[in-house]
């Protein structure tokens, strides 16, 4: 069966959250769950590595305002993750070329995190911590729902990442004026810290 499917889902999935996809393939071929999932990452140093990031994550992407900033620092890192993992995952294959399953995995892995990121933003224009949490909550049972569904499912689990990832997009657009909102905030906390900082460097009348 070829691998493209498992490739796309774990695609989106990192774009998300990448270390709960690594942990989770992991998880799953150390048990013997699946036959899909390279050494690489049954190895026991990557496992601790991949769980001790995935708390973090988990605590550090329920805090509003802290989620962006982990999110930009992420930019790279999720997508870079997904695809490393989708050549690992072509590589113990073999139906699809690596370098083509990176690519898939890499794209797949950022359009989610934009998609991520960006309704992050719009959350985060509203006061209360409470919809953050939620939505976080429901990110992180998605992935792990999705990846493990993927494993025994590739096919419907691919639809199902797929058409996530669109409505994802979708709700972006409409969000667009929450997002532009949460920026000019941001903007101006960080002229008012500015200003601040200078006057601070003033010497006294």
């Amino acid at each position: 069966m070829s691998v493209l499917p498992l490739v796309f889902t774990s695609g989106w999935a990192s774009g998300i959250n990448a270390y709960a996809v690594v942990l989770l393939l992991g998880v799953f071929g150390a048990t013997g769950l699946s036959d899909e999932v390279p050494a690489s990452l049954q190895r026991t140093d990557v496992l601790v590595v991949a769980g001790v990031l995935f708390l973090c994550e988990v605590v550090a992407d329920k805090i509003p305002y802290v989620d962006s900033v982990w999110d930009s620092v992420h930019t790279v890192v999720r997508p870079v993750a997904g695809a490393v993992v989708a050549a690992l995952l072509a590589g113990e294959n073999g139906s699809l070329p690596e370098l083509a399953a990176g690519a898939i995995g890499g794209s797949t892995a950022l359009m989610s995190h934009l998609v991520k990121a960006g309704t992050r933003m719009a959350v985060n224009s509203s006061p209360e911590p409470f919809s953050n949490i939620a939505v976080s909550t429901a990110e992180d049972l998605g992935v792990a729902g999705i990846v493990t569904f993927a494993i025994f499912h590739p096919l419907a689990a691919a639809v199902i990442a797929g058409t996530l990832l669109l409505l994802g997009i979708v709700t972006l657009l409409f969000l667009a004026s929450r997002i532009r909102r949460f920026l000019r905030r941001r903007g101006r906390r960080r002229e008012e810290k500015r200003l601040a900082g200078a006057a601070s460097h003033w010497p006294p009348p």
